[in-house]
């Protein structure tokens, strides 16, 4: 499958089933509501695979690896080399995604969709498509060509990974100066200034924050990407991280499949996958809330949010892997609990927490 017949696949999600899902939640031995955002999840995960019963027990992690040529342009703090080590690195188990992952009980698969210099690590998935992007600052980043490979080898790893028997699967990314190329992509879809947009990434001073937008600026100009075409705008200011978690998005709406967000750079991912197939986004449960500005910007245009507050910006796939035991519970809570039914209790004495809830707001 390629990008193409994913989008042909990509369809919205189940309502009926996540109206079933609600009124499963609303048999259960609780006061009406209050299990919130769990509620909230297994209403979604209904939506996404069709049934009110789901498991997430069995995750995989996919940490897409590339390096960005505009890291010439001092955008980053941390030397380009860090890509490469860090991705072997995160084989080896050491790395804060893969940590998090072996404690979530989630497989770890680290793919080299861009890396500048060969990893000679046979642990690390060799997909790559270009030795790393061209300086968007001088030039288009890469060929649409170059990036539709890209979002191709993202398809077919999530897919693979789905039909492996993998019930979810994690997001994560790792590249020097991806956070540049994600704040060019964010501004060139949605108009949003730049110095909205463009946040300091692993650390800048206020100096290098000020260059940075003005790289971001230079980019957007010279390249002119079309926003009303996705992949334009990932060949001209995007990344091969970035392409590649776009075509893991892809594949889990054409699999009817539930897929997390991590930070910013897999939240952007999120989005031009949502602009390829505006129904995509049914499919993607955001985890944590980056500390990133672009984050909350993309949380807004895809109309989701988060389900963790931790003040992380690592990316990786860090807040992907905590989130996992958190949607693990909301099938818990649907697979487990028992109803009114089994204790024989008249539930409409209940008040519904949630009618409360949308009194309060209104005030």
């Amino acid at each position: 499958m390629d990008y193409r017949q994913a989008i042909d696949l990509i369809g919205p999600a189940d309502a009926r089933a996540k109206e079933a899902a609600i009124a499963h939640c609303d048999t259960l031995i609780k006061p009406l509501g209050s299990l919130g955002r769990l509620e909230e999840i297994a209403a979604k995960l209904a939506g996404i695979t069709g049934e009110i019963h789901n498991h997430a027990d069995k995750r995989a992690m996919v940490v897409m690896a590339a390096d960005n040529g505009v890291y010439e342009e001092g955008v980053a703090s941390a030397p380009q080399s860090f890509t490469k080590l860090q991705a072997i690195n995160m084989t080896r188990g050491i790395c804060g995604v893969s940590v998090l992952s072996r404690l979530a009980g989630a497989d770890l698969t680290v793919v080299d969709i861009g890396i500048k210099e060969e990893t000679g690590c046979p642990a690390v998935l060799d997909m790559n498509v270009r030795r790393g992007t061209a300086n968007m600052a001088k030039g288009p980043a890469m060929t649409r060509e170059e990036a539709e490979a890209a979002i191709d080898a993202g398809v077919r790893i999530a897919a693979a990974l789905y039909e492996k028997g993998y019930e979810i699967l994690g997001t994560g990314e790792m590249g020097i100066g991806n956070t540049t190329s994600t704040a060019a992509v964010l501004i060139t879809l949605t108009g949003i200034p730049a110095e909205r947009a463009v946040g300091r990434g692993a650390g800048l001073t206020d100096e290098a924050l000020a260059r940075k937008i003005e790289v971001v600026k230079k980019a957007i100009s010279l390249n002119a990407p079309d926003p009303d075409d996705p992949i334009d705008v990932l060949a001209k200011v995007g990344g091969l991280d970035i392409a590649g978690l776009t075509g893991c998005f892809l594949a889990a709406a054409a699999l009817h499949r539930p897929i997390l967000i991590d930070g910013a750079i897999s939240a952007v991912a999120a989005l031009v996958a949502s602009r390829l197939a505006p129904d995509a986004k049914d499919f993607m449960i955001a985890t944590h809330r980056s500390e990133e500005p672009a984050y909350d910007l993309i949380m807004k245009e895809l109309g989701l949010r988060p389900i963790l507050e931790m003040e992380m910006r690592l990316g990786e796939g860090s807040g992907a892997a905590l989130a996992f035991p958190v949607v693990s519970a909301a099938c818990a809570m649907m697979n487990e609990m028992g109803t009114f039914a089994d204790i024989s209790f008249d539930e409409t004495v209940l008040v519904d927490i949630r009618d409360i809830r949308e009194t309060e707001d209104v005030r």
